[in-house]
């Protein structure tokens, strides 16, 4: 963003990489799948690169309040001196809490999750898709709490995962009724309760009682719970966990 704003130019969308995309090395290849279909539909954006801090999203689930608005403040400077407005983000928690809960602070944008960006490319004709190696592959979707219930957002990941000519095969708890994959409002970061089985696991049955050959998930949380319940389930070599990104590049060949 900086380099660009030197030149003079204006991105057409700011990416908001989030900490997941940027540190963690299953997230990282969503981060790479999605910039190459950016590239692909020749999508002027930019990125904040060092300038960008966590949202504050986990320190405001684990309840401290001050340290959210400490992170939030000082994204919002950033984001308001390069006058972003309109801002895409492959995180659900980030889209959040950037949708949410910046505005009360001044920090008032446009934020658009990645799968709804995409559809939107593939519907004005900027992103073409076969259906490549997914032609007859079932594939389950799971929604992420912060994209569906909170937000209202089950549609857009759907429509992508039909383009594909794939089958989309339901769980019996989806969409309004989803389940949690227990990574969200910080239990990501602490040791689960006691208790019979791990909310993960019980969410990873689910999707296998599909009979899918892929569990599509459309957040870096859900994808490391999901795929720790295929270890569970030690069923690595039959099904795949992928991000809906990851799809639409696979089948692009990208």
């Amino acid at each position: 963003m900086a380099e660009m704003t030197a030149k003079g130019e204006k991105p057409e969308v700011l990416f908001w990489v989030g900490c997941a995309g940027s540190f963690d090395e299953r997230a990282q290849k969503i981060t790479r799948a999605f910039v190459k279909l950016l590239n692909a539909a020749e999508v002027k954006f930019a990125i904040l690169g060092t300038e960008e801090s966590c949202t504050g999203d986990p320190a405001k689930r684990a309840g401290n309040e001050f340290l959210f608005q400490m992170q939030a403040m000082a994204n919002i400077a950033t984001l308001n001196m390069y006058e972003v407005n309109k801002i895409v983000t492959a995180c659900p928690h980030c889209f959040n809490t950037l949708k949410n809960e910046y505005p009360e602070l001044g920090g008032k944008y446009e934020v658009i999750h990645h799968t709804q960006f995409l559809n939107q490319l593939l519907n004005d004709g900027r992103l073409a898709v076969e259906g490549g190696g997914f032609k007859g592959k079932k594939i389950t979707y799971h929604d992420s709490c912060y994209l569906g219930r909170a937000n209202g957002v089950y549609e857009a990941p759907r429509e992508l995962i039909q383009k594909l000519d794939a089958e989309l095969v339901e769980m019996k708890r989806c969409k309004t009724n989803g389940l949690c994959c227990g990574a969200g409002g910080a239990q990501m970061f602490k040791e689960a309760e006691n208790g019979k089985k791990e909310i993960n696991i019980e969410r990873t049955e689910e999707a296998l009682e599909t009979g899918a050959n892929i569990i599509a998930a459309a957040c870096p949380f859900c994808m490391t719970m999901m795929r720790d319940g295929v270890k569970n389930q030690e069923k690595e070599d039959s099904v795949q966990v992928l991000d809906i990104a990851e799809l639409i590049a696979q089948a692009k060949d990208l």
